[in-house]
């Protein structure tokens, strides 16, 4: 199972945020540039960015940060936040990013993402962001009327890299319904899914881990509050099935 630890970026500096919301985030006072390169020194093949100023206003403020990430860490990027168009698409993707990630816009606009896989097949990540088995949309703010199954559905045919998807009202605890509706919808979907969310502790890793057609695993907060270490995380990653039986 592949880890890909995340930096969520507000005004340049790493965040966290409670049920999503953007108006108190918990600030971690690090360097963004020096944690990723923490996390690709450590073993990390993927790293997962989110651009929290750019969900909001569709903003730059980040751009050179995030850039700078491409060039100087040796890893791979996963880019999310505020991707609405296929122009954002093409200049993450001209800037070095190795998957791009499109939510909102799918919401609003499934026909862009189809368009964009097409263009960009094995590239381009659909944000599944569930609440009350609905999908969520601008930053998890509003309610749509797609059933978390049928939007999976949606994308059938389609050449995406993988889906992640997010319990939000799980968002800081793993439980038993919470990996349920995990494990329900990632039977249905065709592309590799990637957890988010259910990640506090490494016993949850491991257990997500034996979930059919889970492929990653996103980890954040728990590696800026000290839970546990990308080591300890990149650890459970790697190994075997039968050899993480003893976390749960």
């Amino acid at each position: 199972m592949i880890i890909y630890p995340t930096i969520e970026l507000q005004n340049s500096k790493p965040v966290s945020l409670y049920r999503g919301d953007l108006d108190e985030p918990q600030i971690w006072h690090v360097n963004p540039l020096k944690k990723a390169l923490e996390f690709a020194e450590a073993g990390a093949e993927w790293i997962h960015i989110t651009d929290f100023d750019a969900i909001v206003d569709q903003g730059n403020s980040n751009n050179d940060l995030i850039e700078n990430m491409l060039k100087d860490v040796p890893a791979s990027f996963q880019i999310g936040g505020g991707i609405r168009s296929m122009k954002r698409i093409e200049e993450w993707i001209e800037a070095g990013a190795g998957r791009v990630v499109l939510g909102t816009v799918a919401t609003l606009d499934p026909d862009l993402v189809k368009e964009a896989a097409k263009f960009f097949p094995d590239q381009i990540v659909l944000a599944v962001d569930v609440m009350d088995q609905m999908i969520a949309s601008h930053g998890w703010k509003e309610k749509t009327a797609y059933l978390a199954e049928d939007f999976i559905k949606l994308f059938d045919d389609d050449p995406l890299a993988a889906m992640i998807i997010t319990d939000i009202d799980s968002d800081l605890d793993l439980n038993e319904d919470s990996l349920g509706l995990i494990s329900h919808l990632a039977s249905k979907a065709k592309a590799p899914v990637i957890a988010r969310g259910l990640t506090k502790t490494l016993d949850d890793l491991a257990r997500i881990k034996f979930v059919p057609n889970i492929s990653g695993a996103i980890v954040g907060r728990a590696l800026f509050d000290r839970s546990y270490t990308i080591e300890d995380a990149l650890g459970v990653g790697s190994q075997l099935k039968s050899q993480t039986a003893e976390f749960i």
